[in-house]
């Protein structure tokens, strides 16, 4: 159906090991290990926080109850857990050249349990078993999600053997073996199409939503989706060589290139435990070890054992509310260093989902006649962009026909009768459209420079017109990229494997600083390589083809909503929500935890500090100390639950103002109709036929008279003052209601004008006049139009059952 394809770029150096292999040198979040000791490792923290939570909790009780020396016991023991726990930590830091918070956290439970604090050593080992099984979870949840990209690769092949086909398992394919492809199927091997042309859906691949044409003997690479009729293949590698398995190679590779991530208790405790060395060292040599056990009681790195996780565990908690599920705390505290930020265009900065953005006419048939009949004709149609044009006719309120005698050719279109009309539609070639038709030769100038695909119809085997299938930008795209620059983010690149033509106009959209085109996976990858060596970058993606370079970068974001399960699965950190500000919100949900918890660190281990200082002159008891620090620990925990709080001036849209929003939204989808027609008015004013021109001219006004301004009018009397009201400041929508004015007089002087033509037909001067007219009025419409919802509609667009909270404007 579509025309040919550009041949995509391949990489074939870096494809070199099998799937097998390369399943077996997957890292997940951690150095490789065997995956029962992870599975143990998992399991483990989770016993340990089963047993320390009971155990605390069983002293509380039996404490409740008068039984303090059974209490204590039962602490000692919880406490005993935390520092052979403890003690366990620090030997696996110790074997990865680390040394952290653990070594304080032992001093700590151990000096605690020796002045017989067992509270207290009962509550650090339980906040120590907390954020262990939380990371341990996280590490599950990844690996159990990254093995799907495994069980979709295709483990068998149909080969042609002896003048039949026989099902063979994949490691047999050798090159030169001739392969069928059934429809649907995922292409098992590179090779190259034999025999009849071949229509399939790259984007596993490319990000491209757009299906493509691959002639005989052009390339195909495996793992990509049969979206045609079957199909011969001449294979020219095995499956351990093939482009799916150097996919999975890629993410595990990029995984084991990220560089340690030192994190915010790890940077501190260094010093701290020096400082409280020092000291306990100064004390036991002033005044014996009971000094020295007093100083090591108020030096607990509560402020680093407990501040930081629970900062950070409500940052995730927060992030969660919003639909971004991040996997664990030091994802969000990289996420706050993030200063450069790559994006994937389709699926993450556009919808991912074709769509009929036009319908250009040829003929008498008006343009909804021409998309039912196509529509009606699709709807039995196994092409990928049938669903486009059935999808778009259901929005229009199109009645839909069952059609007969329906033939449909693989890579070309499809024929059959709809309503006792002969309607086809496909290729230009095959719907019989003539390369010199004048108004073909306009459609596709169009869609060349707006970056879409033609599908032409023909109807009782006359030009009846062409359907313009786009991939639409997200209406939040060019805001988010704003939010995200106010935020912190200096440099934001496009990479995507889209044609140049394409990509440029989109990044030209939104705002980005460099736009990187045709980028096949290992591309992506060596562009956040580059990105990296300037500071920490955030790669968003969709699909598998971005896996890779989500796995190398500091912090991977899927799309998760309708993304690929490998995106999801190699990202840090997944946008559980179909709306690509959460983006914007999660980055600054970072950056504000991670300044609370520096706060509460800072002030913790100031009050610390000073406490340990008037222990060592002896004038704090051991016993006092350890109930002057679990003042500064609730202190300290109090400060970091304000993560939990919604950021200051975000606020969420009153249901009233959430449902204006999208009510005005909905009606842009039928004012963008009405837009097109004006433009299409304003063609048609080249055309020989004056009366037929006027007419549509006269079409295009009663619209514009009886939809598109009183649609401006509601919204300048209804939806500007809940705008004013949400947004706040000074007349923030004053700049769209002067649009609202210019349109108006657009809209009079094409009256007036129309009255002075009269019903006579009009001179050159009168449609040099009409068509400057129609075409600014189009311009300024559509850009009015997409400015309303970029900026303001959008706010309302999501959905809040999906993520169960309403939507939220910043101030």
């Amino acid at each position: 159906m579509p025309g040919r394809g550009r041949s995509a770029r391949a990489r074939t150096d870096l494809w070199p090991l099998g799937l097998l292999r390369a399943a077996s040198s997957i890292r997940l979040v951690a150095p490789v290990r065997p995956a029962w000791l992870a599975r143990l490792r998992g399991h483990g923290s989770a016993i340990l926080l089963a047993a320390t939570v009971a155990g605390l909790a069983w002293g509380v009780l039996l404490w409740l109850a008068g039984a303090g020396r059974t209490a204590n016991l039962v602490w000692l023991a919880v406490g005993a857990c935390g520092a052979v726990f403890s003690l366990w930590s620090i030997v696996d830091s110790l074997r990865r050249h680390r040394l952290g918070v653990d070594v304080i956290a032992l001093l700590a439970v151990t000096g605690a349990l020796a002045v017989r604090e067992f509270l207290a050593a009962a509550v650090i080992s339980v906040m120590l078993a907390s954020g262990r099984a939380l990371e341990a979870w996280a590490a599950d949840r990844a690996g159990r999600d990254l093995r799907t990209l495994l069980e979709r690769a295709p483990r068998a092949a149909r080969r042609y053997r002896g003048g039949a086909l026989e099902t063979v398992p994949l490691e047999q394919v050798r090159p030169g073996d001739l392969l069928m492809v059934a429809a649907g199927d995922l292409v098992p091997v590179d090779g190259t199409v034999a025999g009849a042309p071949a229509v399939l859906d790259e984007s596993v691949l490319t990000g491209e939503a757009l299906p493509v044409e691959r002639s005989p003997g052009e390339q195909v690479r495996s793992g990509v989706v049969n979206a045609g009729g079957p199909f011969d293949l001449l294979a020219t590698s095995t499956a351990e060589d093939s482009t799916y398995a150097g996919i999975v190679r890629l993410v595990s590779a990029a995984q084991t290139a990220q560089a340690p991530f030192v994190r915010l208790a790890d940077r501190d405790a260094l010093w701290f435990l020096l400082v409280s060395l020092a000291a306990g060292a100064g004390a036991w040599l002033l005044a014996g070890p009971a000094r020295a056990v007093a100083v090591l009681v108020v030096a607990t790195p509560c402020p680093l054992i407990l501040a930081v996780p629970v900062a950070f565990v409500s940052g995730l908690a927060v992030a969660a509310r919003r639909g971004v599920v991040v996997k664990g705390g030091a994802v969000l505290e990289r996420l706050a260093d993030c200063v450069t930020l790559l994006l994937d265009k389709t699926g993450t900065l556009t919808a991912g989902r074709p769509d009929v953005a036009d319908v250009i006419t040829a003929g008498p048939l008006p343009a909804g006649e021409v998309l039912r009949l196509a529509a009606s004709l699709d709807q039995v149609s196994s092409h990928v962009l049938a669903g486009a044009m059935v999808r778009s006719a259901q929005a229009a309120d199109c009645l839909l026909s069952l059609p007969e005698q329906v033939l449909e050719v693989p890579g070309q279109g499809i024929r059959g009768l709809v309503e006792a009309h002969r309607v086809a539609l496909g290729s230009a070639a095959f719907a019989g459209i003539a390369r010199t038709d004048q108004w073909a030769k306009r459609a596709r100038r169009r869609a060349r420079l707006d970056g879409t695909l033609l599908v032409f119809v023909t109807v009782d085997d006359s030009p009846a017109g062409a359907l313009v299938i786009d991939d639409p930008i997200r209406p939040c795209a060019a805001r988010t990229i704003r939010s995200l620059r106010r935020g912190g983010i200096r440099r934001i690149v496009m990479v995507t494997g889209d044609r140049p033509e394409v990509a440029d106009m989109v990044g030209a959209i939104i705002g980005v600083d460099e736009v990187l085109a045709q980028r096949s996976p290992a591309d992506k990858v060596d562009a956040v390589r580059a990105e990296r060596q300037h500071g920490p970058a955030v790669m968003v993606g969709d699909g598998i083809n971005d896996a890779p370079a989500l796995a190398l970068a500091d912090v991977g974001v899927a799309m998760g909503a309708r993304g690929a399960s490998a995106a999801s699965e190699a990202a840090d950190a997944v946008l559980t929500v179909d709306s690509l500000d959460r983006l914007g919100e999660v980055v600054a949900v970072a950056r504000r935890t991670r300044r609370i918890a520096r706060q509460s660190v800072v002030s913790g281990m100031a009050l610390s500090l000073a406490a340990m200082g008037v222990a060592a002159a002896g004038l704090l008891p051991a016993v006092w100390g350890a109930l002057l620090q679990e003042a500064i620990d609730l202190a300290v925990i109090l400060n970091a639950l304000r993560a939990l709080w919604p950021p200051p001036g975000a606020r969420p849209l009153a249901p009233p103002d959430v449902a204006l929003t999208r009510r005005f939204h909905q009606e842009h989808e039928v004012i963008r109709a009405d837009i097109d027609e004006v433009r299409a008015a304003a063609e048609a004013l080249d055309s020989a036929d004056c009366a037929r021109a006027m007419a549509r001219v006269r079409r295009a006004h009663q619209l514009l008279v009886c939809e598109v301004a009183p649609h401006e009018s509601d919204e300048q009397r209804m939806l500007y003052p809940a705008l004013d009201r949400m947004l706040g400041g000074t007349d923030p929508t004053a700049t769209m209601s002067r649009a609202h004015a210019e349109i108006a007089r657009q809209i009079r002087r094409l009256t007036q004008l129309l009255d002075d033509i009269g019903d006579g037909p009009p001179d050159a001067t009168d449609l040099a006049d009409l068509r400057g007219l129609l075409y600014g009025l189009y311009a300024i419409l559509r850009l009015h139009t997409e400015q309303e919802d970029e900026s303001y509609l959008s706010l309302g667009n999501a959905d809040p059952a999906a993520d169960g909270h309403p939507p939220r404007v910043a101030a």
